[in-house]
């Protein structure tokens, strides 16, 4: 089935957001009289949301209420800072540019919530351009779940097959394959050092934004 739509996950695939999630960790630890981290104690977890940043940066139970304040205040930080340092990957301007250029779709499937999401998709100039921004808000059940990606391709009205889903973590692709989508993995996004992507079952594998270029060109080649 020809390939009609291109949809991505936002963290750590379409977008580097890491040097805010950082940079949010660093003022909250500053504002306790706390050292610095390193800038990868922040990056490795990404994935795993607001949780998982705020116990590896702050070592704290997250059962307990010390835990949920942190939380809470994390995110009441990043809303004032979600698009200040984040940007598209290297290479990812020249994939979208192409994509458009092919004629094809594009669109973002995300577990960030909305409230997050629409400001970065906003300020970086891609709302306007991307056809879909789906999010946890939107459906029941987020990613692994194949919902957000069942409710992307309906309201493109495409059958999930002519779909290529593109993501960072093991959940992205679950979804996707259970969708029936076609799925890119890629390794230059927020993988945890004991996470391999080539074990996650994906379509393909690649290394840079750019790659993408390639299976662009296989599967509209193979139409």
């Amino acid at each position: 089935m020809r390939l009609c739509a291109v949809l991505f996950d936002m963290d750590g695939t379409l977008l580097d957001t890491a040097p805010d999630f950082v940079a949010v960790i660093q003022a909250m630890r500053e504002a306790r009289g706390l050292p610095r981290v390193p800038e990868h104690q922040v990056r490795d977890v990404v994935s795993g949301g607001a949780r998982a940043m705020v116990v590896n940066s702050f070592e704290v139970d997250p059962l307990s209420d010390e835990f949920e304040a942190l939380r809470l205040e994390f995110l009441d930080r990043y809303q004032d800072h979600c698009a200040v340092e984040s940007r598209l990957y290297d290479g990812m301007e020249r994939v979208l540019a192409e994509i458009e250029r092919a004629r094809l779709i594009w669109g973002v499937v995300t577990n960030k919530p909305v409230r997050f999401a629409e400001p970065i998709m906003q300020r970086l100039g891609l709302a306007q351009r991307s056809a879909l921004l789906v999010c946890p808000d939107h459906v029941t059940r987020s990613k692994p779940d194949p919902e957000p990606m069942i409710l992307a391709c309906r309201q493109l009205a495409l059958d999930p097959a002519s779909v290529l889903f593109v993501g960072d973590d093991l959940r992205d692709i679950e979804s996707g394959r259970a969708a029936g989508t076609r799925t890119a993995a890629v390794r230059y996004g927020y993988i945890h050092p004991q996470d391999n992507p080539n074990s996650w079952g994906a379509d393909v594998v690649i290394d840079q934004p750019l790659d993408l270029l390639d299976v662009l060109d296989r599967a509209l080649c193979s139409c």
